[in-house]
């Protein structure tokens, strides 16, 4: 079980660190006012990371995401279930938010960034994963 538990872990650091790419690279993008680089003609891209959903609060979408892979990052550093109990709740929430986005994409803004759709693909296996790992009991529990 504790083989288990170690791959789950690295499932996460690996879909973690993925994360990291894609929002830095799309926090750089917003910051260098410069057009994400997507397949085919890439208009899509372009017209989410200028909509009025880009920012909330004056805070770049891609940089809340940034903060939110960081911070999950973070939790797989603190030992226990208060460790995996953070991870969950921040997984949880960033496939909550990341839903949002999405529907905001097909149905409000009318475009489809591939990037962002790949970040919500990532928080959504997060927060499964997260969640298996939560639920998952210590082998101290086993006897």
């Amino acid at each position: 079980m504790a083989g288990d538990r170690s791959r789950l872990t690295a499932a996460i650091g690996i879909l973690i660190l993925v994360g990291i790419g894609i929002a830095g690279y799309l926090t750089y993008v917003h910051y260098a006012e410069i057009d994400p680089v997507c397949a085919g003609a890439g208009a899509g891209c372009r017209i989410v990371q200028a909509s009025d959903y880009a920012e909330l609060a004056g805070v770049p979408v891609t940089l809340i995401g940034l903060l939110g892979y960081l911070a999950l990052a973070a939790t797989l550093l603190v030992p226990g279930e208060r460790g995996r109990a953070a991870g969950m709740g921040l997984a949880l929430v960033g496939a909550g938010f990341s839903l949002y986005l999405t529907y905001l994409e097909l149905f409000v803004i009318d475009a489809i960034c591939q990037w962002c759709v790949a970040s919500a693909v990532l928080m959504v296996a997060l927060a499964i994963l997260t969640t298996t790992r939560m639920l998952r009991r210590p082998p101290s529990t086993y006897q």
